[in-house]
């Protein structure tokens, strides 16, 4: 087993944790990033930062570890884009992030077309992902350069290499999702058919060599953040879940070696593909999780994240929060959609709405489990999670709960920087399986359901209706 530097670039933050060869982490650091949250739904960051982060959080650990390592691992965001100068390097356009969604008129232009462009790449036709992000920079921003994945820049600025991995390919809109290449057709669609796209890649493969960190190190593992956290949580089987609770809240299941097209508004693509196989993952997002937290702390309501469990009621007053705050992803797609809270009275308090809020993350989460269990075909049986706000003991009982699910809490938090050290020690190793790669882990914690299935139920529903009339932006001013 091999040694790794495993880096998880993402929105909030760089991760960086040497990961010995027992999957161990001996070393670790982290660099804090802040993106800009602009007017009309914009949020960008400073692609100088990203790179920046990745380089001082990366020598960090390094020189914490005390000891060379045998390959860089690369976690990315997934659907973050930016232009850049692929002679220097240089960026010519901030970050777009994943949550950006000033790419809506892009999405409309196509709305004729949803239907095919989901058959086609498992995806909706949605600003969250790549390409409309892609196609709104080549028409507002810069026609120079190339327009690529920030795990494409990130790679080549360390190796020199124009790659990207088939699970990022995956979340793009422009990959065909059975054929695993560039689609000419979809290209075309958003008016990319003349731009340079990289070469897609296996998520074990070695795909150069850097400097950046001292000597020659070889660079692999590379993969969208939320696919090696399923991977570090052992879902390599097929109907096996996991949650990463960070700036939102991500619920992915393995579909094994078929792609099945989602019945319920929820996405397909790549989970991970290596020598061994490809496997396939269908998934739905909740937009705001720790930045509903966040937003509750810039209010005054909490002081931090770990003030959660001492504010939050322990009993609702029938406060319900519909924590909307950049929009609805899976199953609605309403990026248009704005929070609301109802049900409150003169004696609702702060702890009440901190409740509310993450009863509201944690009801979200439960639509989405409940659907992949319609696309899978029988209904998943327990949950993984992973990410900061598993440390509240209130969201995670109340996903226990809401989804009558039992949660699993996975033992580290670095589940994204150790699924990816897990697939490049694939690479390094050929001989290996995933599992051998992974190691085992128990959870930390166990949460059972305490309601009954009938309150489960009944509170899912008045949720969901809530969901469904949230309004518009705007609608109310």
């Amino acid at each position: 087993m091999s040694t790794v530097l495993a880096i998880d670039q993402g929105t909030s933050g760089t991760k960086a944790v040497v990961v010995d060869e027992h999957g161990a982490t001996i070393a670790l650091a982290e660099v804090e990033l802040r993106p800009s949250y602009l007017p009309g739904g914009g949020v960008e960051q400073d692609p100088h930062a990203l790179l920046d982060s990745v380089l001082t959080a990366g020598r960090a650990a390094l020189a914490r570890a005390g000891r060379p390592v045998d390959a860089v691992a690369l976690a990315n965001q997934g659907e973050t884009v930016l232009a850049w100068d692929p002679r220097t390097g240089a960026p010519l356009s901030p970050a777009i992030v994943w949550q950006d969604r000033r790419a809506q008129p892009v999405c409309a232009r196509l709305k004729e077309h949803a239907p095919w462009v989901t058959a086609r790449t498992g995806l909706v036709l949605d600003p969250y992902f790549s390409a409309p992000k892609m196609a709104w920079l080549r028409s507002d921003v810069t026609t120079e350069g190339v327009v690529t994945t920030v795990d494409t820049w990130l790679v080549h600025r360390l190796t020199g290499e124009y790659v990207t991995d088939a699970a990022t390919a995956s979340r793009s809109l422009l990959m065909d999702l059975d054929s695993l290449t560039w689609d000419p057709e979809l290209t075309a669609l958003f008016g990319l058919g003349d731009e340079r796209l990289p070469r897609i890649v296996d998520c074990a493969e070695t795909v150069g060599t850097t400097t950046a960190f001292g000597r020659p190190i070889p660079v692999t593992g590379l993969v969208t953040d939320q696919q090696a956290a399923l991977f570090a949580e052992g879902c390599l089987e097929s109907a096996t879940a996991k949650c990463t609770y960070g700036t939102g809240a991500f619920l992915l299941a393995n579909t094994g070696n078929t792609a099945p097209r989602s019945a319920a508004g929820l996405t397909t693509s790549v989970a991970w593909r290596t020598q061994h196989s490809t496997r396939y993952c269908v998934d739905g997002q909740v937009y705001t999780a720790a930045s509903a937290v966040r937003w509750l702390q810039n209010l005054g309501l909490i002081a931090s994240a770990s003030q959660l469990d001492t504010v939050a009621a322990r009993e609702s007053d029938g406060t319900l929060c519909v924590p909307a705050l950049a929009g609805l992803a899976a199953p609605w797609w309403r990026g248009d959609a704005t929070a609301t809270f109802a049900g409150m009275t003169l004696s609702t308090g702060r702890e009440h709405l901190v409740l509310a809020v993450l009863q509201g993350i944690a009801a979200q989460v439960a639509t989405v489990c409940g659907l992949v269990g319609d696309d899978l075909g029988a209904p998943l049986t327990r949950l993984r999670a992973d990410g900061g706000l598993t440390r509240s003991r209130t969201l995670m009982q109340a996903q226990a709960d809401i989804a009558q699910l039992p949660v699993d809490i996975y033992p580290s938090a670095h589940a994204t920087a150790l699924g990816a050290a897990a697939l490049a020690r694939l690479s390094l190793d050929p001989a290996l399986s995933p599992r051998e790669a992974l190691g085992h882990w128990e959870p930390v914690s166990v949460y059972e359901p305490a309601w009954s299935a009938d309150r489960a139920a009944h509170f899912r529903r008045t949720w969901e209706t809530a969901a469904e009339a949230a309004p518009r932006k705007g609608e109310l001013a």
